[in-house]
């Protein structure tokens, strides 16, 4: 198979080139390369040197005594920009013998022998041998089997992007519960409801091992749930962390929906508000998922980096950083709908709910969505109103 050379950032990679007269995905090339992840790997270049600076300014550690992992390599790209774009030590690894080898060609191009290092292990060995500041798991598929082992090995950091979207959000139901042990919904803010479903099993097995977490940035972007913790150690974290499990009730009659706190909770089978038979998601995370003073270093991080993305990437974590810490967004288009009503901008509707003395935000998670605290029944009469 013959390879082309590609540049992210300031990073050059070769990387393989399926013949053209072939339909297969790339998925199915000896070595993995995704150019649609770039965003994301741009992103993971800013909040990844967001995060260093962090950890330099708190701990006596040099950059280069910094260790990142990417324990799901393939062409090696993501670790090799870490290495490059943010000047810390970086490990690659790869269970395949092409993708190790291509890791090294890969290497050799930009010059980071001296602060990279090319592993062929199973990503769970490698963690539970070894610790690192910062770990990142990109699996091809679900991370959760390697959360464990990831929980293991982090101190500072833990990256973990999952492509499951299907089984995080409750389309495909039993794979999601097999999977995470949880129950998702597939509700119109499935894509909110992949993103907790992960943070509360990123939670859950941490705890085990004694460390807590806050989530500093995440996001979904199309395909995937990407998302960034900072680890905090000791019992007591964890125990503040765990406060911030819980469950998500649905009424799949009037669109109520709400948050109960704790992993051994009552839960009322009637909506409150209707009176309907209610549906019940998590555990999951009810927390914050990320923290605006943590998105406004990356937005200055991309700022200062040379990336093909930075305007996708600036406007998508400027979203994260607005939006309101209010669980499960509403989608305008969706009521609307149900009441049978048109639907104004939802820059107009959000105005209204705040002059009506309610908080409001849009989400990164799609152009018709937002948080409010405003109960359903008044957020109906609003958009029925606005629509006459």
């Amino acid at each position: 198979m013959t390879s082309k050379t590609i540049v992210e950032g300031t990073t050059k990679v070769s990387v393989p080139v399926p013949p053209p007269d072939t339909t297969f995905p790339p998925s199915a090339a000896p070595v993995f390369y995704n150019p649609e992840m770039e965003l994301n790997r741009d992103i993971n270049v800013a909040a990844t040197a967001a995060f260093v600076e962090r950890l330099l300014s708190r701990k006596e550690l040099l950059r280069e005594e910094v260790r990142y992992v990417d324990a799901f390599s393939a062409s090696g790209i993501r670790g090799l920009r870490i290495a490059g774009e943010v000047g810390i030590h970086a490990t690659m690894n790869d269970w395949s013998p092409e993708a190790f080898e291509l890791i090294k060609e890969n290497i050799k191009i930009n010059g980071l022998e001296e602060q990279t290092q090319a592993t062929r292990k199973n990503a769970n060995v490698l963690l539970h041998e070894q610790k690192f500041h910062i770990v990142d798991i990109d699996p091809f598929g679900t991370p959760a089997p390697f959360l464990d082992a990831a929980s293991a090995s982090v101190r500072s950091m833990l990256s973990v992007t999952a492509t499951d979207t299907a089984p995080l959000c409750g389309a495909h139901l039993k794979a999601g519960i097999r999977k995470y042990a949880a129950v998702p919904l597939n509700t119109e803010y499935h894509s909110e409801m992949g993103l907790r479903i992960l943070l509360g099993a990123c939670a859950r097995e941490l705890a085990k091992h004694e460390k807590g977490m806050l989530p500093l940035l995440s996001h979904v972007t199309r395909h995937y749930v990407r998302t960034y913790l900072e680890i905090l150690p000791g019992t007591k974290q964890t125990d503040r962390t765990l406060k911030l499990i819980g469950f998500s009730i649905h009424c799949p009659k009037c669109g109520f929906r709400g948050p109960v706190y704790g992993l051994a909770v009552h839960i009322e089978k009637e909506c409150p508000v209707c009176g309907a038979l209610t549906q019940i998601a998590g555990p999951l995370w009810l927390g914050p998922f990320r923290e605006q003073a943590f998105c406004d270093e990356v937005i200055s991080e991309l700022e200062v980096h040379p990336l093909n993305t930075k305007d996708k990437a600036k406007k998508l974590i400027t979203l994260c950083r607005g939006e309101l810490d209010i669980p499960m967004f509403y989608d305008q288009h969706v009521i609307c709908k149900e009441l049978g009503a048109s639907a104004t901008g939802i820059e107009i509707l959000i105005e209204v709910l705040k002059a009506q003395g309610f908080e409001a935000s849009r989400t990164h998670f799609s152009g018709t969505s937002f948080r409010t605290d405003a109960p359903i029944t008044e957020i109906k009469e609003i958009i029925r109103a606005l629509s006459g």
